[in-house]
């Protein structure tokens, strides 16, 4: 899944809509018409009759930056108003601006910072924030400013106030590492960029504090994790990416956990790249995600 994003002149073109004759072979066109090559297309529909369109294409065109605004018009007539489309255009080159929430646990946000220095995630990470001090020293050490928050008992609001005026205008993506508070309504809404969140798939078995201690006392076969979209509704955000490792009865709830949070690890980093790469497209409370 790895694409020359570092490169310049490369684009991708992200569309979606109800599905109708024409649409391939439109952005085609367009591309075309404005020197494009295209390096790869990939396309989904629902239902031909009547269903939703959903594709992702990647092209290149020398001078890409300059030419940028003249294309997303001609695309604007074309698509937008000819066909009633929603796309986006981006620059593959331009690194999404990501900021990270988290608590005390460790696993999640580590692997982040590790896998963008090695330039496995095409993205920058502009600021680490958490309702505890615990991590910084961690933190800095990817030379990476740290914010501690605290969120005091009948204080959220105050602490999301500040929270915000961090991060307005200076992420493109919010990442929760394992964030253990609750973010409200308000607070997602005057953010008005996507959020990602991570967790065991247990639920809705086993919600609440202590959940391993839990499915090893009812003998799970398997434990796994999940990373969506965040909404107003707790946990139930539109899935990204989910994936599961098979355990016994031999190991611990030490084990356990520790095998969770391989999966988690691996889970959210998925997700958070493919976000970055514009690999995923949000339908309502689903997802269609290209490979």
């Amino acid at each position: 899944m790895t694409e020359l994003t570092h490169q310049t002149d490369y684009g991708r073109l992200i569309v979606q809509g109800a599905d109708r004759p024409g649409i391939v072979s439109t952005v085609s066109a367009v591309l075309t018409e404005h020197g494009a090559n295209i390096v790869s297309l990939d396309q989904s529909s629902s239902d031909p009759s009547g269903g939703r369109f959903f594709q992702r294409t990647v092209f290149h065109l020398p001078e890409l930056s300059v030419k940028l605004d003249e294309l997303n018009a001609a695309l604007e007539t074309r698509l937008g108003e000819d066909l009633g489309l929603e796309f986006r255009l981006v620059e593959a080159r331009k690194r999404k601006r990501v900021a990270v929430f988290v608590s005390k646990a460790d696993h999640c946000l580590l692997d982040l910072l590790w896998r963008q220095r090695r330039g496995e995630i095409p993205m920058t990470v502009p600021m680490v924030v958490s309702n505890h001090p615990d991590l910084g020293d961690d933190v800095r050490q990817f030379g990476i400013p740290f914010f501690y928050v605290p969120v005091e008992k009948g204080r959220k609001e105050a602490a999301e106030k500040e929270q915000l005026n961090l991060l307005k205008g200076n992420i493109d993506l919010l990442v929760l590492a394992r964030y253990m508070q609750i973010l409200s309504g308000e607070f997602l809404e005057e953010l008005g960029v996507p959020v990602i969140n991570i967790h065991h798939s247990f639920l809705p078995a086993f919600m609440g504090a202590g959940p391993y201690q839990r499915a090893k006392e009812r003998g799970v076969k398997l434990v796994g994790a999940t990373a969506h979209y965040v909404t107003e509704d707790l946990d139930e955000g539109p899935i990204i990416e989910q994936d599961v490792i098979r355990v016994s009865h031999h190991e611990s709830v030490r084990e356990l956990q520790r095998k969770g949070a391989d999966v988690e690890r691996l889970v959210l980093s998925r997700a958070v790249e493919w976000h970055c790469e514009d690999r995923v497209l949000r339908d309502g409370n689903t997802t269609v995600v290209f490979s």
